[in-house]
């Protein structure tokens, strides 16, 4: 008796980590309920492009690789097979029934609290011949039901803890299609931890759109800070590392810089957007901080944690920016010092307050002040890897390189290491001489001390 074939899908990310991580998670559901993964996506029986709606670039990319996935689906279709086309995370939220409409082709609109439910939804839009669109809210009914085991590919893990954002900044879609603030409970997050540390994991990336924002229910039943959180992880045999993305300055506690100086496991970089330097940008943003306290605040976190490294984010171009605005960004990056940094020509999105605003800029104003301020930071981040040079750093090997012998890993500053050695690294800590440094990464050796 023949086995019936396994179906096949393929699974496109864009965007943030917080979609990598929400991929995953589908995938080990497709997995559970009988699909295979495939990277060929003309064999695919379902195709899923997890998407990401912050700028309109990523967007407009979706709707171009939906045409050549039609293309594919009208293909198949006249050698008798079926293809499902669905289309998922943050522009699936914000324009649900538009991509259906704009896009025949989809079979299946599902937003990023709902995936929990694919498989259901697969079966009942393949059944019913019908567009099915699923963006509902409900809460942590998602993380409650995905319970497939966690698969890893590399010693560094994503947990998401946190997702939603009820900062309501101007420029941003991330209240709209992730919803309100809501947090994970400790035990939670503490079992799904252990569950990844068994299955080799060594690194921990606690992930939500306003992390450091959390506030879950703690074993004692109070509400658990992310400081807590992450002094409970820490105790996990087998944790080594511990970072967490993205935050908001206004959210960041007394108790969790207390954390960067007390908290081995807890590596000395932070991801702080600060999105302008101009005060009157980023009241026009909603940020509700200023740059001197954004400035003050990176002195308090220097004075716990002296060796940490910062990273951030930059929005060039928002409406109404003048050239002194842009030179205050500029200053306050010089003021700050980054060793590494985002930074993006400010894009409307739709829906949100700023895309509104009657005064926005031309496009090749952006441009030019962009290069001006990637200049700067390029030249940090040039600085702040030179300082490596003829010193040794403790790596995490995630993956084999392109050449022969070589491996991949990070730095506990989140630089990438490129080094030769013998046997298999992949999941283990080396110290490398570094004796090379470029812009996005260093070069060494193995080092025997």
């Amino acid at each position: 008796m023949n086995r019936p074939e396994r179906k096949t899908y393929f699974l496109k990310t864009f965007g943030c980590q917080m979609n990598v991580y929400d991929s995953e998670r589908m995938a080990e559901t497709l997995a559970r309920d009988g699909y295979s993964e495939t990277s060929d996506v003309d064999g695919a029986d379902l195709v899923i492009l997890n998407t990401c709606h912050i700028r309109e670039k990523a967007a407009e990319k979706v709707y171009s690789e939906l045409g050549r996935i039609r293309d594919v689906k009208n293909e198949r279709a006249k050698d008798g097979k079926n293809t499902v086309i669905a289309v998922a995370g943050c522009v699936a939220q914000a324009e649900g029934p538009e991509i259906t409409a704009r896009q025949p082709a989809v079979d299946l609109v599902i937003g990023p609290q709902s995936y929990h439910r694919l498989p259901e939804l697969i079966t009942r839009t393949t059944v019913d011949r019908k567009h099915i669109v699923e963006t509902e809210f409900p809460g942590d009914e998602k993380f409650a039901r995905m319970k497939a085991p966690r698969r890893i590919s590399s010693p560094s893990a994503f947990l998401t803890i946190q997702e939603g954002c009820d900062k309501f900044c101007t420029f941003c879609v991330v209240p709209y299609t992730r919803g309100s603030e809501y947090s994970r409970s400790v035990a939670k997050i503490e079992a799904e931890a252990h569950e990844l540390a068994r299955a080799g994991a060594k690194e921990l990336v606690l992930l939500g759109q306003n992390v450091n924002a959390y506030h879950g229910e703690g074993a004692d039943g109070r509400t658990a800070s992310l400081a807590d959180l992450i002094r409970t992880l820490a105790a996990i045999e087998g944790v080594e590392r511990i970072r967490y993305m993205t935050s908001h300055p206004r959210d960041m506690s007394d108790d969790l810089i207390a954390a960067h100086a007390d908290v081995p496991q807890l590596m000395p970089f932070l991801h702080l957007p600060v999105q302008s330097g101009s005060d009157r940008i980023l009241a026009k943003m909603n940020r509700k901080h200023t740059a001197a306290e954004y400035v003050d605040l990176i002195a308090r976190i220097r004075k716990a944690r002296p060796d940490i490294a910062l990273s951030s984010d930059f929005i060039v171009g928002f409406p109404g920016e003048t050239e002194q605005d842009a030179e205050d960004t500029i200053a306050l990056i010089e003021a700050v010092g980054f060793a590494q940094a985002f930074s993006f020509k400010y894009s409307a999105r739709p829906g949100t307050p700023a895309a509104g605003h009657g005064d926005q800029l031309d496009e090749a104003v952006k441009s030019e002040r962009l290069l001006r301020l990637q200049a700067v930071l390029d030249a940090q981040q040039v600085s702040f890897n030179a300082q490596s040079l003829g010193g040794v750093v403790p790596v995490l090997f995630e993956r084999k390189g392109r050449e022969a012998g070589e491996f991949v890993g990070r730095t506990p500053y989140l630089q990438l290491v490129h080094a030769a050695g013998e046997g298999d690294l992949i999941g283990k800590t080396a110290n490398v001489a570094v004796n090379e440094t470029r812009r996005s990464s260093l070069s060494g050796v193995i080092s025997a001390a």
